[in-house]
């Protein structure tokens, strides 16, 4: 009896149709872009608001017009350029980098295929460069990071997008909670400090915005439109509770508000629980701001892994196989014999 071989059985390719039956959700990108910006203005009414305030505030001190007048102006200038600071800069930086394109169909995918390359060598880039030229960056895995700029320089794509695998995986996934953990303990600290709603809503905005600004440049990519609608939704509530919290008693409503924001994050679960019964303002703004980060990083890791697999799927016709398609019906149409393609 002869002895069966184990032939390797080769795993079909997802189809276009399969990847857009599984992963593509219907979305309305021009509503999501307005909704984007309606959030982020509504995030800088708020924070001028706060700035605005905290000046008249300054202002009232003094009973002198003249005294009252120069100091008018003073904090007017340090508002506007408090804001700039606070607002602006982080907004711009976020909004100015690069995404990956997922949510595809057939008419789409290749496309975002061709504009998700051109990120991901973008990305390798700025890995490389960061990591060769600041001193003590600890970001990233050196050694993964030598693979990388191997890859790139030999123009082997896989190896480019294994090697930011390995990096999105182990040291950048590490250094993003750090930076998570820091900027929460920020937040709780300041705010136990401040006690005065105004400062907290003000920090609580700040440091949210540079947290998303950090973890974007860390991945070298931000959330797409409709992922950065629900993280600024998140940093618009959490600067409205640090605001309206005061010295009120934290109890289960606060805990319900926050109950969608946590699931899928099982790390914080004994950190939500103290906040009941709690009175402590700190801990509630830096368990937010937590909350906020792991959502962005979530988000970031979904995106680079759906743009992973959408690179792999066979679509459902190539560009040559579309263009003898044409020439047959042409063909078909004069009534002339189709001619060869060279």
């Amino acid at each position: 009896m002869k002895r069966k071989e184990n032939i390797p059985q080769v795993a079909e390719k997802m189809t276009i149709y399969e990847y857009e039956q599984k992963y593509t959700k219907r979305q309305n990108v021009r509503g999501a872009k307005i909704l984007l910006r309606l959030i982020a203005a509504a995030i800088g009414v708020l924070i001028f608001t706060c700035l605005l305030l905290a000046g008249l505030k300054v202002v009232e001190m003094f009973e002198d017009k003249t005294v009252r007048l120069y100091v008018g102006i003073g904090a007017a200038v340090v508002g506007v350029a408090a804001f700039v600071f606070i607002y602006i800069i982080p907004l711009v930086k976020i909004l100015k980098s690069d995404y990956f394109i997922t949510n595809v169909n057939a008419k789409t995918a290749r496309e975002a295929q061709k504009h998700n390359k051109k990120v991901r060598k973008d990305i390798a880039h700025k890995i490389i460069e960061i990591t060769a030229t600041v001193e003590g960056v600890g970001w990233y895995d050196s050694a993964v990071v030598g693979e990388l700029a191997i890859a790139v320089n030999a123009g082997n794509e896989e190896g480019v997008k294994q090697a930011l695998t390995a990096l999105y995986t182990g040291s950048v996934k590490k250094s993003a909670q750090s930076l998570i953990t820091k900027t929460a303990l920020k937040s709780a600290m300041y705010s136990a400090l401040s006690q005065t709603s105004k400062v907290d809503a003000l920090l609580v905005s700040f440091l949210n915005l540079q947290l998303i600004k950090d973890l974007t440049f860390l991945y070298g990519f931000r959330p797409s439109d409709a992922k950065l609608v629900k993280i600024f939704a998140h940093v618009l509530q959490n600067s409205l509770i640090a605001y309206g919290l005061g010295g009120v008693k934290i109890g289960n409503s606060i805990v319900k508000t926050m109950g969608d924001a946590v699931k899928g994050i099982p790390i914080l679960g004994s950190a939500i629980s103290a906040l009941v019964d709690s009175s402590v303002q700190g801990l509630t703004n830096g368990v937010l701001t937590a909350v906020m980060g792991y959502q962005t990083i979530k988000y970031l890791s979904e995106e680079y892994k759906l743009q992973d697999i959408l690179d792999g799927i066979e679509l459902a016709e190539t560009e040559e196989e579309l263009q003898e398609t044409c020439r047959e019906i042409e063909a078909e149409l004069r009534g002339t014999p189709m001619p060869k393609a060279v």
